[in-house]
């Protein structure tokens, strides 16, 4: 064995060419799978052990490889991003602003869908951790464990959570979501509608809960009581808003004008409302959180609460940016304000407008 504070003997390859991970641990008088370990960070090793393979290889220019560069420099010019479904128009919004500003930068996005499974979300983490990412950005899952957020941070991996916020310690951007809803119900108490349903989806999830809030906060500065058989919750998904949304709107007592809480349950309600017969807006008006993708494609425009998800992105990266230069930096949130745009679906016979916060 080499001790720690020897330089290691370097045997170079015969054909002079470039240094293999053998002959790193020949030099530092350690295994080859020990050499692994270092350079990937796939388990712990004490200090005097990292110092000589650091030390091998420096001297066998086993360096100019891309991992050992960046385990001398303590980065990996890296980042993680765990999304819960990266296939949602806003979500995928959000990857588009990371990428930019992380390319402009010089990082790689590593990318993780979790499908809204907190073990998936758990396990797409700790994968990303076992890489080296420099920073974690996460859109954390319904029902997400606080380990997703606390590991990382435990073994001092900046974290910044997007679009589903909380009360954690850490850099998080997002929108506002309660008052843009609050906008868009106000709208629909101004044209008459008293009795107004929302399609609130998966409370477990922050920003829906936030929707909801701003639904009962608009009610109820209208003096109108929030009735319970027109919170209608569900997973969030565009079928289950359909299920939902059709069985509601064939009753005597349906409502006159409906909230959908995300452009898949908008999908789904306004599939619901064609499947019974009802139209949008002669008989209910429809507004919506989230504006649809191909929107031009629809038979009636919506209008909707359009989240400004790339925005969203930039300013996520950006916090890693600040994160990385000033590790002790006290925690930040920030939120970007949803602009409302207006179509007919409300049936104020305004389309084309933008409504007022």
């Amino acid at each position: 064995m080499v001790d720690a504070g020897e330089t290691p003997v370097v045997t170079r390859p015969p054909d002079g060419g470039r240094a293999t991970i053998v002959d790193v641990a020949r030099a530092a008088g350690v295994s080859t799978s020990t050499v692994s370990h270092v350079v990937n960070g796939t388990r712990r090793v004490t200090e005097a052990t990292r110092r000589k393979v650091q030390k091998a290889l420096d001297a066998t220019g086993y360096t100019q490889d891309a991992s050992a560069r960046a385990m001398r420099r303590s980065r990996t010019d890296s980042i993680g991003l765990v999304v819960s479904d990266s296939g949602e128009p806003a979500f995928r919004d959000m990857v588009t602003g990371i990428e930019a500003v992380a390319s402009e930068e010089g990082f790689v996005l590593l990318l993780a869908d979790s499908g809204e499974d907190p073990q998936a979300e758990l396990r797409a983490v700790q994968v990303l951790q076992s890489r080296r990412v420099d920073a974690l950005i996460l859109a954390r899952a319904s029902g997400s464990v606080p380990a997703a957020v606390e590991r990382p941070r435990e073994s001092g991996t900046p974290v910044v959570l997007i679009d589903r916020l909380d009360h954690a310690a850490v850099d998080q951007v997002g929108v506002e979501n309660a008052s843009a809803t609050r906008t868009l119900v106000k709208h629909l108490v101004d044209q008459g509608h008293r009795r107004i349903g929302i399609v609130a989806g998966d409370l477990a999830v922050a920003t829906l809960r936030e929707r909801l809030e701003g639904y009962r906060s608009a009610l109820a500065a209208a003096g109108i009581e929030v009735d319970p058989e027109l919170v209608w919750e569900g997973d969030g998904s565009s079928a289950d808003a359909r299920r939902l949304v059709a069985d509601r709107m064939v009753r005597a007592d349906r409502p006159t004008a409906l909230l959908t809480a995300s452009s898949p349950m908008t999908v789904g309600a306004l599939r619901a409302l064609d499947d019974v017969g009802l139209s949008v807006p002669g008989d209910i008006a429809v507004v919506a959180f989230d504006t649809l993708p191909n929107a031009d494609l629809m038979r009636t425009s919506v209008t909707a609460a359009g989240q400004p998800a790339v925005s969203v992105g930039r300013e996520a990266m950006g916090m890693v940016l600040r994160r990385l230069r000033q590790p002790d930096a006290p925690p930040l949130t920030v939120r970007l304000n949803a602009q409302i745009e207006h179509g007919v679906s409300c049936g104020c016979g305004h389309p084309g407008e933008l409504l007022g916060g």
